[in-house]
């Protein structure tokens, strides 16, 4: 295992402003969401909007540090514009150089930040350098798809191939994770719409939870941690939850989910009275 480890995801909302330019688009804010929904069903047959039309709200991660040190954290536009967002996060690869890992990160969270970054005209040399600055980044970058510098989580274990992707809520699931904690439906505009941004970054994180779950699994499979070391990691991700209040729903779930498998049942052992 390559610490530091940096698990990520994003939340996302449709930019009305941008997508109203693209398509020369005159309307009210109501009116403009639903005809930007209407192209884009017409333009692919599906509500999911194009990568550059997406306006993050919210970035939330796992930073596990050299000495195995856990750190939940999330930056939402509650305290900051997408464009403070997206600096926070940039610049913790200025400093750093961590193993990046997250569920669909190469299709669509890193495309998203490249895009958006753009818009705001930051730079983020670190995380896109293929080579130019760093001669090292030439053939093992947070692009390349076979490097092990960013692990898309989905990717690699679809084996690369499109077919095989699955959603992140069914394999954490399936392995004895919380999944989505028994939530049905996508809220972060509900969220964002209602100033719900506790419930909006306790939602993103708890994806990032299970992606970090779902990463040490992964490493067990390929030989790279041992049986005990996944206990351990595990153990101390259960320690480091309960100090964090608002996961404390998420833990509860766990310890219910870890029961469906033999194997993830061991996370929380039954104990005696």
């Amino acid at each position: 295992m390559r610490l530091p480890i940096l698990v990520f995801d994003i939340e996302t909302l449709t930019d009305l402003k941008v997508g109203a330019h693209l398509y020369g688009l005159d309307l009210e804010q109501a009116d403009l969401e639903q005809a930007l929904a209407k192209l884009r069903r017409q333009e692919s047959g599906m509500d999911f909007q194009r990568i550059p039309l997406h306006e993050i709200v919210c970035i939330s991660g796992l930073w596990i540090d050299e000495n195995g040190t856990m750190r939940l954290f999330s930056f939402s536009q509650e305290h900051y514009s997408e464009a403070e967002i997206l600096s926070k996060f940039l610049s913790i690869f200025d400093k750093r150089e961590p193993t990046l890992v997250s569920w669909n990160g190469s299709q669509f969270d890193l495309p998203v930040i490249l895009f958006r970054a753009m818009y705001h005209g930051l730079s983020a040399t670190s995380l896109f350098d293929q080579g130019e600055s760093n001669q090292q980044k030439r053939y093992n970058n947070y692009q390349n798809r076979y490097h092990q510098r960013h692990v898309d989580l989905m990717d690699v274990m679809a084996m690369f191939n499109g077919r095989n992707f699955q959603k992140l809520d069914d394999i954490a699931q399936m392995l004895g994770y919380p999944g989505k904690r028994a939530e049905s439906g996508y809220f972060v505009p509900e969220y964002v719409k209602q100033q719900q941004w506790q419930q909006l970054t306790s939602y993103c994180e708890g994806d990032v939870l299970n992606t970090w779950l779902i990463y040490l699994r992964w490493l067990l499979l390929k030989g790279q941690i041992l049986v005990t070391e996944h206990q351990a990691w595990v153990q101390a991700t259960i320690q480091y939850l309960h100090t964090q209040p608002q996961q404390q729903t998420f833990l509860e779930v766990w310890r219910e989910t870890a029961q469906r498998t033999a194997f993830s049942a061991a996370d929380f052992p039954i104990q005696s009275s």
